[in-house]
């Protein structure tokens, strides 16, 4: 067989994303000032007693971008912080950017008198709007400022909340590119992907999101915690290499008037790489079921997220998909194993040459277990390409064969997206979807 065909997807330059080589060796952000010396308190000391639980907050409204609130949840919480998702509107259920729904733990009003050791706030728009018009919670910010605590934000949130609460005066920050001018007006303005100053770490957008949970890992417990989480995420090793995937057997992918792709979700389901996938296709104008394999809509993700699905297994079953593709995650991949209708599913869709994924656990667990990868060249999460009757080709991060398109974990999940959406859009649309997730 051919050696893979590596394609290269490697957005326009641009003076406002600047690429940062992040080592192994260095942090996880741009530290722009050394952190002032303060007395040891409980209410100050984030370096003392790595190992005790950290409390975090992360709120969420209507319009919230998913990827930059999932993933540092999702994080954070690998590092065995207790994180507590908040919304400020009136119900628990948030409807975020492009139709994912998000069931947070409290309303924001539960959590006035509660003493974080963070708040992160995600952007998207209108959902920075909505938090910085959250009373309750600018109260709540301030006095975290107050107390010397650390506080974050990624994308637009930078501008139009932390400044526009007067709480980055004097820092340097950094913030999704189209707000760097409003942010300017508040205070430093840097292009780095991450940037720290003081208590107050700043990211970009969906693209950054993973650098910037990592950061707020290694902030809240040292440098070899965040190198302990990140290590499993299977992180790009700098942001400097081009974007490439790999393919081998390439075949044209085809649909009608826009790609009809099915995502299945589940209990145990991996929920950066659940809603990376869904964000990203449906940014590329697919038309994306989300469907549970429950008997209810909502699913409680790997790291206990709680995501809606837009129908149930047998009602996505009544039509056909352009593609099925699967998120990985221990528990979600065993369950799509053992759905006898989702597995039926799969296998007529590799009967109908029609296209199908999957990526982590689920290559593995699903595809492999059914015979799905007959013939095929397939890459999974590293500890189980073990598994894989074909492990050749599976150092790949992203590798497509033919209908088939596979991939290994959270930190490649944004790749597989773009991949998905290159063999659908094509690559000159795919650069201008990845220059605007700042990726």
């Amino acid at each position: 067989m051919a050696a893979p065909v590596m394609r290269h997807l490697t957005p326009v330059p641009s003076s406002f994303i600047k690429l940062q080589l992040l080592s192994q060796s260095h942090s996880f952000f741009t530290l722009s000032a050394p952190r002032k010396k303060k007395r040891f308190s409980l209410v100050t000391s984030f370096s003392v007693m790595a190992s005790a639980t950290k409390k975090v907050l992360v709120p969420i409204a209507n319009g919230t971008e998913p990827i930059e609130a999932i993933v540092p949840i999702d994080i954070l919480r690998r590092a065995g912080a207790e994180v507590t998702v908040a919304s400020v509107e009136k119900q628990l259920q948030i409807e975020g950017v492009h139709g994912i729904k998000i069931v947070a733990d409290a309303l924001i009003s539960d959590c006035a008198d509660t003493e974080f050791d963070l708040i992160s706030l995600p952007g998207g728009i209108p959902g920075a709007t909505n938090l910085r018009n959250c009373k309750t919670l600018e109260s709540i910010v301030k006095k975290q400022a107050e107390n010397g605590r650390f506080y974050a934000a990624i994308c637009a949130a930078p501008a139009v909340a932390l400044g526009s609460w007067g709480l980055l005066k004097g820092l340097k920050a950094t913030c999704y590119p189209s707000y760097m001018e409003e942010l300017s007006s508040y205070t430093i303005a840097v292009e780095s992907r991450v940037q720290k100053d003081g208590t107050v770490v700043t990211s970009r957008g969906p693209g950054t999101a993973i650098e910037y949970a990592v950061a707020l890992v290694e902030e809240l417990y040292g440098k070899e915690k965040a190198d302990e989480v990140s290590g499993p995420l299977v992180m790009r090793p700098n942001h400097i290499e081009e974007f490439a995937f790999a393919e081998l057997n390439s075949v044209n992918w085809t649909f009608t008037s826009k790609p009809q792709i099915l995502v299945p979700i589940a209990n145990g389901s991996e929920e950066i790489e659940a809603a990376t996938i869904i964000d990203v296709l449906r940014r590329a104008n697919a038309q994306v079921v989300v469907a549970s394999l429950e008997d209810t809509l909502e699913i409680v993700a790997s790291r206990k997220v709680k995501l809606v699905a837009d129908v149930l297994l047998d009602e996505a079953a009544k039509q056909s998909y352009d593609l099925i593709v699967l998120p990985g995650g221990l528990g979600g991949a065993q369950a799509f194993a053992n759905s006898e209708k989702l597995v039926d599913m799969l296998k007529k869709q590799r009967e109908s040459s029609k296209p199908y994924g999957a990526m982590c656990a689920s290559p593995a667990l699903v595809l492999e277990h059914h015979g799905l990868l007959k013939g095929k060249k397939a890459t999974a999460f590293p500890a189980m390409c073990n598994k894989l009757s074909d492990p050749s080709e599976a150092e790949n991060r992203v590798l497509v064969d033919g209908n088939l398109v596979t991939s290994r974990g959270p930190g490649t999940t944004m790749e597989f997206a773009l991949a998905i959406a290159d063999k659908f859009i094509g690559r000159k649309e795919v650069l201008v979807l990845a220059k605007k997730m700042v990726f």
